[in-house]
């Protein structure tokens, strides 16, 4: 009586155990399968930053999942709150997308933004690929560039730039 007992503790603290990292997934945004990358610091940071030294790009995004065959990119911006996502942040996705291409060897059919309150799965098309190919070069002719016009007019974007003392055209 006593093994019969503890057998079924065990198995209510296995179900306990179930639930809670099935809510902490659907909490992270993170789609069903293994998550093979974290750069999330919340089980250890991830020393191991993706890169592409055909397209001069590195990075780190929050999730790698594993799901069905595909591997996936998830980001999270745990503090937005938008109903739809950001232009900024579905360029940044894709390129994960890309950086997942090149590290994996497989092309990602989509990959995930987290908001605050929403989950966006976003498609990684041509037309997006295409996009963002288009965005870095762009950012790489800039780099070579003596002055580069800022692409907004909010003072407060200003205030927290990281180039903001080397910056000749600050507006705050």
């Amino acid at each position: 009586m006593p093994w019969l007992l503890l057998a079924l503790l065990l198995a209510l603290l296995g179900l306990a155990v179930l639930y809670w990292s099935r809510r902490q997934r659907l909490e992270a945004g993170l789609p069903a399968g293994r998550v093979v990358y974290a750069d999330t610091g919340a089980w250890q940071r991830n020393e191991r930053t993706l890169f592409s030294a055909r397209h001069r790009l590195a990075g780190r995004p929050d999730y790698v999942v594993q799901e069905r065959g595909q591997v996936l990119p998830v980001e999270v911006k745990p503090r937005r709150g938008a109903e739809q996502p950001y232009a900024g942040d579905v360029l940044q996705l894709a390129a994960y997308c890309l950086l997942v291409e090149e590290e994996y060897g497989r092309r990602p059919p989509c990959g995930y933004l987290k908001y605050q309150k929403s989950v966006f799965r976003i498609d990684y098309t041509d037309s997006l690929r295409r996009q963002l190919l288009q965005r870095l070069e762009l950012m790489q002719h800039d780099s070579q560039a003596r002055d580069v016009v800022p692409n907004h007019s909010e003072p407060q974007r200003c205030l927290r730039c990281g180039q903001r003392e080397h910056c000749q055209r600050r507006l705050a």
